[in-house]
């Protein structure tokens, strides 16, 4: 299968807003774990999260349009505009039958429905918004992305739990490389610092508890790991056939050339201990990409800090790369701002291509005494190095794997 052209990026997270902010804090290693103050959430038995309060200051969308839509459909306006820019793409010079718009969403878009429910319940169905019905959906920022910019080709919504993102990317790429359209905006959003998400995110049972010392809470494959912290935002990037990019003079970034997708078919949201599936999802990328596994040079890994999950993706990672597992840097640069669900795949692919574009790779944040070893973690800090092809890995409940080869161009 062809390679595809990543040629703008774009993300709003609680580490920065716009890919400059993003990686500077990103390679210093902060951490922006903190307590949420948006509502009191000191009754949850995990109250940290990644949060963004900044956001009206990137933003040039009208009061009348925000006011019909959620948060997560705004940070997906936001990062599309700014993915836009960064690709210099005029939308106005584009044919809408071919851009497509290909997003990932795992929960919905939960402060705009609570809000309607809580008037349902108080002032009955008169109370509640007509937007309502338009605004709380997991595909509600594919639609209002595409009638802001027109677009008009075919578009997908992705929901695949923490692996939405990853996944929605790899089918644009499936897309673009049957010459269906000439251009897809594809990525993903999440908001889930609501009352009711947070709350069903605790349900889930594995959200560190670590409330006291949040900025150490999140720390994937640390013997002293107590769980994930959730996190917000939107990573989305602009992809393109590269004659078409190169075309028109585009800075390509990176290249997509490989996905591998499976299901553990295991249990309802445990994946499998022996990771074999993940091991499978990696060798289709790989096969997919036409390399073999010693030419990765990089892995951006899922790091869930579950004991569990953390286990049987390293078992995976030995599985696939035998001896040069324990050679291979390998990072979770997600540890410093949360793990954003379904936007989570997405934003790891923004991180990892700007550690091409910067020969740096940011470290995981918190991880003192490796659990399990044998890999080469990237500990503390930025570590200088040239990554010329990098694996991303992207996991979901229910045992949903997902793989992604990118490369520099």
């Amino acid at each position: 299968m062809n390679k595809i052209a990543i040629t703008g990026l774009g993300i709003v997270s609680p580490s920065g807003i716009g890919k400059r902010q993003f990686w500077a804090n990103v390679k210093s290693a902060r951490s922006f774990v903190k307590k949420i103050t948006r509502f009191d959430a000191s009754r949850y038995p995990s109250h940290i999260a990644g949060q963004i309060d900044d956001l009206d200051k990137y933003s040039n969308f009208s009061e009348r349009l925000l006011k019909k839509i959620d948060a997560f459909s705004h940070m997906a306006l936001v990062a599309s505009e700014m993915a836009m820019q960064d690709a210099g793409i005029d939308i106005k010079n584009e044919d809408p039958n071919l851009v497509g718009i290909f997003l990932g969403n795992a929960i919905g878009g939960w402060l705009y429905a609570e809000t309607e429910l809580r008037d349902l319940y108080i002032e009955g169905r008169e109370g509640v918004s007509p937007y309502m019905a338009s605004a709380w959906f997991p595909a509600a920022p594919q639609g209002q992305v595409s009638i802001y910019y027109g677009i008009k080709g075919f578009s997908k919504t992705v929901v695949a739990d923490r692996a939405s993102s990853l996944m929605a990317l790899g089918y644009a790429r499936s897309t673009l490389a049957k010459n269906k359209l000439n251009m897809i905006i594809s990525g993903g959003m999440e908001a889930p610092v609501t009352p009711y998400a947070l709350l069903c995110c605790n349900t889930y049972g594995a959200l560190s508890r670590n409330n006291e010392r949040p900025e150490t809470a999140y720390r994937p494959f640390d013997r002293d790991r107590s769980g994930f912290v959730i996190g917000e935002g939107a990573g989305i990037v602009v992809m393109e056939p590269i004659e078409r990019a190169k075309k028109r003079n585009a800075n390509i970034m990176a290249l997509i050339s490989g996905y591998g997708t499976t299901c553990d078919g295991f249990d309802r949201i445990n994946p499998s201990s022996d990771g074999r599936e993940l091991a499978r999802a990696i060798n289709m990328a790989l096969e997919d990409a036409q390399i073999s596994a010693d030419e990765i040079d990089y892995i951006s890994l899922d790091g869930l800090g579950v004991s569990l999950w953390d286990d049987s993706e390293v078992r995976a990672i030995k599985t696939v790369f035998k001896d040069n597992a324990a050679r291979i840097p390998a990072s979770c640069p997600k540890s410093m701002f949360g793990n954003l669900l379904g936007a989570s795949g997405a934003v790891d692919l923004i991180a990892t291509v700007l550690s091409m574009e910067n020969n740096l790779i940011p470290p995981i944040l918190n991880l003192e005494n490796p659990d399990p070893k044998g890999l080469n973690y990237v500990q503390g800090q930025a570590k200088d190095y040239k990554v010329g092809r990098a694996l991303v890995i992207s996991r979901g409940r229910g045992g949903i794997n997902s793989a992604l080869v990118v490369e520099k161009p």
